[in-house]
This record gives C-alpha cells, structure tokens and sequence, in this order.
C-alpha cells in the first residue's frame, strides 16, 4: 500500500500536457490558451465619446454655468459607426453619439444632460446653437486610442484560462479562432455482473449503474470529454475487448474490480495486458485503486486509473487523483485543490492507520469555518456526496478528531481561478 502522495506523483509523472487544437473562439471557454496573443492595432482604435453629447473646445466653455450657459454653433452630428468629416473651431460644437470618433479640434465631450437641448427641443428654439451648461477639464468623457490596448502590447499570455472577459478582450481584437490546449478525452467503463443500464427495468440482485453518469459528470466539471464505453460483465475476456474501446482516448477510467474478490478481474486484464504502477492506496474510502498503462497498437502507453466500484469511493478517489491529472492534461499549473481549515463538530476515529476522506458539510460563522459530517459515511451511501461541499482530510497518524479540534477540509469542485 502507498500514500496518498506517492499514488498521486506517479499518476502526474505520467500525464502531460495535450497538444494545441485552433477552435472559434466561443467554443474555447474554459480552455487554456495555446500561444500568446498581441494587438495588432490599439483598443478603441481611434478616440471617441464616452457619451451622448457635444464634442467642444475646451477654452469655448471656460465660465460656463447654469445660470449663464456659453452659446456654441453646432456645425454638424457625428453618429456611432460614422468618421467624423467635421473639424471643432472655438465656438462651435459637434452634436456626437456615444462611441462616435472624435472630431478633429475637440478635446471635452459635454453630456446631454449639461446643455440646454432638452430645453430648445421644448421651446422649438434654434437647433443651430447649444447652450453649454458647465465647465469641464480637457479630456472629459472621452474614451483615447489605446487606452485599453496599446498597438503591439502582450494582451493575453499563453496559459491563461479563458473566461468570458478574456473571450471578449480577443473579440475586440478581432479573433474569430484561438489557439488552445485541447481538452483531454476520458473513457469511462463500469464493470460487475451486478450492474444494470438505466434504460433496463430493475431485476432482482441488480442495481443501476450510477457511476457511468457521476464519473462522466466529474470529467465534463472539470473541463474534460467523457466517452462512455458502458457496462462490462466480470469476464476475462468481454472486460479485454471493451477496453481495448477506449485505447484512442487519453485516459481510460474503470469502475470495480480492482479489489481482492474472485470476480475482480481489472487488475487482473491490466497485468496481462498492460502494466500496473500500483493497486492499493493508504487511504479511506478508496483503498483498493489501481495505475498503470495500456499500450495502443502505435506503441503509445495510455494512462488507465481502476477506481473502487463502490459509488462514494469512485467518486473520491477521482477527486484526489483524476481531477488533478485531467487538469494537468488541460494545460494548467496549478493542480491543488482548494482547502480551508475548519472547526470540526464531529468526532472522527481513525483506526486502521489510513488517509481518511470524511464528506463533511462546511459553513462560516465568526470569522471562521466549521465542519460537520453529513451523516453516516459508508462507502455506499452516494447521497452523503450530495450533502457534502467539502471532504475533511484526517492523516494516517492521527487515531481520532475530537470536536472543537481543526482539520483541513478540501472543498469539492474545482477553483478555475488563474494559475498566477
């Protein structure tokens, strides 16, 4: 049996980055960008107003005030979309939309609301000339080529995760594909005579085959592709031939049969047929795992991770180790899971000496977290996982957490914060 640690180094040691795949740039949400990306022009590409206004001088509006608004000719309107032909003079103004270029000569945009054309509109008096309610300083309400982006500047860098700002920033730039690490395909088998489709009607010594749509589930939450290669009986032969279904795939998943029992057959087709790193691991729920690889007719070694058949140590066991490698596989450096401390409310024993994964339910109250275990924690009771936002980690070493003691609780679901 080996520690936790050791199980997950070697698995990482194995997997590396995939290669980088151009897609249109909506579909890359969530991907990690493959190449750096600099502007080819600035952003906004030339000034323009920030409001709906008129675009002045600013020595035509010095002394301005509501009581005695400065008078200005308005020489013309210059719309969003439209260059502007139209040059401000002193006293004169241009009537200009939001996002309009400027016009040459103007250095202040005078919002709407600063003029008196509310007023004028009423009155029927003269379009021809706007009152300018309010002094303002050079520069005012107007939006300066570059000021977002500079021409040639580094806007986004490889390996950076894509959120929606970052798919928009490429957008302003005028990216219809982006280059990105692809996501990592994951075949996910189940095996065990007992296990039945959801789509079959219930039979006696039978139950449901969970662990096909909560692993797939796990692989798409963290940025993954599952293919589902269904249900292999605990056969020799049949287990073989459907796995030899997921060789083209970058990770191969089983579920059950990697325990000692004299249908657990996994491990059993992974020594003939592949090898194996290892197939215990110092830790609960999830002892009986196995690693190791199986080699592709081109002679490439796919990674195959044999988790527990048991729903809750399936589960737990991808969260320590399948989350972290596919992660890696997607291109990002940071392969932690996020953890708190919390107060413990339970008391916890640990009697065999084993890491232990206890589905606890976090909760902050006086500036501190506090945990409380959902209930009973068999391996077969799936809904503690439901129930549960966080696992407490109790070490090997330690024979019982007492309540009011601290422990480290690593909070279920990834943290796809960026990597800095």
């Amino acid at each position: 049996m080996i520690s936790v640690e050791e199980a997950l180094g070697r698995i990482l040691d194995f997997v590396s980055v995939l290669e980088p795949e151009e897609k249109p740039l909506l579909d890359c949400l969530g991907q990690v960008l493959a190449e750096d990306v600099y502007a080819p022009f600035g952003v906004p590409p030339q000034d323009n107003s920030a409001m709906d206004g008129y675009a002045v001088q600013a020595g035509s509006i010095e002394g301005a005030s509501y009581e005695c608004p400065r008078i200005l000719r308005v020489v013309g309107e210059v719309a969003a979309g439209c260059v502007a032909e139209l040059k401000v003079e002193p006293e004169t103004a241009v009537r200009i939309m939001t996002g309009a270029s400027l016009p040459k000569g103007a250095d202040i945009v005078v919002p709407f609301e600063a003029t008196d054309e509310v007023d004028r509109k009423r009155t029927l008096a003269s379009e021809t000339e706007i009152g300018i309610r309010c002094e303002l300083p050079i520069g005012s309400n107007i939006r300066c080529s570059g000021e977002d982006i500079a021409k040639g500047e580094l806007v986004i860098k490889r390996g950076r995760l894509l959120h929606p700002a970052e798919l928009g920033v490429l957008a302003s730039l005028g990216k219809g594909t982006v280059s990105v690490i692809r996501r990592p395909v994951v075949a996910i088998l189940v095996t065990g005579n007992e296990v039945l489709d959801i789509n079959q009607p219930l039979l006696p010594g039978k139950i449901y085959n969970s662990n096909t749509y909560s692993l797939a589930a796990q692989v798409l939450s963290y940025g993954g592709i599952p293919r589902l290669l269904g249900i292999a009986p605990d056969n020799i032969g049949q287990l073989s031939n459907a796995l030899r279904h997921g060789l083209d795939c970058d990770m191969l998943i089983t579920s059950g049969g990697v325990s000692l029992g004299d249908y657990d057959v996994v491990k059993q087709v992974l020594a003939a047929e592949g090898d194996i790193s290892f197939w215990t691991v110092r830790m609960k729920p999830g002892k009986p795992l196995a690693f190791g690889t199986f080699t592709r007719d081109n002679g490439k070694k796919v990674p195959h991770l044999g988790l527990p058949g048991n729903p809750v140590s399936s589960m737990i066991t991808f969260e320590v180790f399948a989350c972290p490698a596919i992660v890696k596989m997607r291109g990002r450096r940071n392969l932690t899971k996020p953890s708190i401390t919390a107060v413990m409310e339970d008391s916890i024993k640990n009697s065999d000496g084993r890491r232990i994964f206890a589905r606890v339910i976090v909760s902050g109250r006086e500036g501190k977290y506090f945990a409380r275990l959902t209930g009973p924690q068999g391996s077969g009771i799936l809904t503690s996982m439901v129930k549960a936002n966080g696992l407490a980690i109790i070490p090997e070493t330690t024979k019982v957490v007492k309540s009011g003691a601290t422990v480290e609780v690593m909070m279920l679901g990834w943290d796809e914060a960026q990597d800095e």
